[in-house]
């Protein structure tokens, strides 16, 4: 395999297709870059699939495990990336047996994206640094086992951060300043945040913040 000539993105996000669209002329030069917002634009492109399938997994109408089943059924040739923000097990493992063949998170340069998929061609499958270290800690014994609390709360820890600062006042880009994250980083996680909390506002992000005791006398 010498590179890619075209490849897909589906993302639901104008900054994050911008910024993915860039690591891939990066890494293959002159490729040409197709773009998908959701489940139901994303199977309509994969009609007639590129070789290289970058896909969120939160899309506004549903999972993108969906359109990665359907391309391990209808064309396991296809190289199928995932780029997203989710850094968990509930969403790295699934996506993984439903056939993904990378696994790439959000909080990286455009020059490490662009290192990762350009291993490809070598036969390297592009993993996030932090996602590999998660696949070699999965066959490790866990050092604890999860509170009850602790699966009660659909948030990851870095959701949380981010929910707390924006709870406190903080733009999308003070926070990501905070966080040491990019602009669009952060925007994925207050997205995901508000779905998973069915919030619609900043103002009902506040009181969530309050309500679990990230803001206000009780935090920590």
């Amino acid at each position: 395999m010498s590179g890619f000539a075209s490849a897909l993105v589906i993302d639901d996000l104008d900054h994050c297709r911008d910024w993915l669209a860039q690591a891939l002329a990066l890494a293959f030069p002159g490729i040409e870059v197709r773009f998908a917002d959701s489940v139901a634009s994303g199977h309509a492109a994969l009609a007639s699939p590129p070789p290289l399938v970058l896909c969120d997994l939160g899309l506004p109408d549903g999972s993108g495990l969906e359109l990665i089943e359907r391309l391990g059924r209808e064309a396991p040739q296809v190289q199928v990336v995932v780029s997203t923000v989710f850094d968990d097990d509930a969403h790295l493992f699934p996506a993984l047996r439903a056939g993904a063949h990378g696994y790439l998170l959000k909080d990286a340069t455009i020059e490490a994206i662009a290192e990762l998929l350009g291993g490809i061609v070598a036969g390297q499958p592009p993993l996030s640094p932090s996602i590999a270290r998660r696949l070699l800690r999965h066959f490790q014994p866990p050092a604890t086992t999860p509170t009850p609390a602790a699966e009660a709360d659909p948030l990851t820890a870095r959701e949380r951060d981010v929910l707390r600062l924006i709870a406190k006042g903080l733009t999308v880009a003070d926070t990501a300043s905070a966080l040491q994250l990019t602009r669009h980083t952060v925007a994925g996680y207050v997205k995901d945040i508000y779905r998973k909390l069915q919030i619609n506002s900043r103002a009902e992000a506040t009181l969530e913040a309050t309500r679990r005791g990230l803001v206000g006398a009780g935090a920590r």
